[in-house]
């Protein structure tokens, strides 16, 4: 997307989870938590991720952005396809989007970055002042 602000990506955090579910000082347990509403979102709204999962090896992991905002409304904490995303983007002044990653087999899951999205305006934002 173009108009992503406020990237933030969490590689580092998820290198350094990784290092420590390899040396055993972290369980696999403990990181392949995904619960069944995070499983359902990544079959109906998720969109391929590169490579295979990182603790099973099984298969590819996939990603899942969700979205926060107060303008959202009821739509605030839902998952979201790129083109409801593409779509949001020029209908909202500004919303949150996390992007997480999951296995679909083990349950691995892990955010992976996080932005800013919307057109800058806030929704409903008169030009008045308020003396007009």
């Amino acid at each position: 997307m173009r108009n992503q602000r406020q990237v933030v990506d969490y590689a580092l955090q998820r290198r350094a989870l990784l290092a420590d579910v390899r040396s055993g000082r972290v369980g696999t347990a403990e990181v392949c938590d995904a619960g069944p509403y995070l499983l359902r979102a990544a079959k109906f709204h998720g969109e391929p991720g590169e490579g295979p999962c990182p603790v099973c090896r099984k298969e590819a992991v996939t990603l899942v952005s969700w979205v926060y905002g107060d303008e959202l409304q009821h739509a605030s904490g839902s998952a979201r396809t790129p083109a409801e995303l593409a779509r949001m983007a020029k209908l909202f002044g500004e919303f949150t989007v996390y992007v997480v990653e999951v296995c679909q087999t083990c349950a691995w899951n892990h955010l992976v970055r996080s932005y800013v999205l919307g057109t800058g305006d806030p929704r409903g934002s008169s030009k008045k002042t308020a003396g007009q």
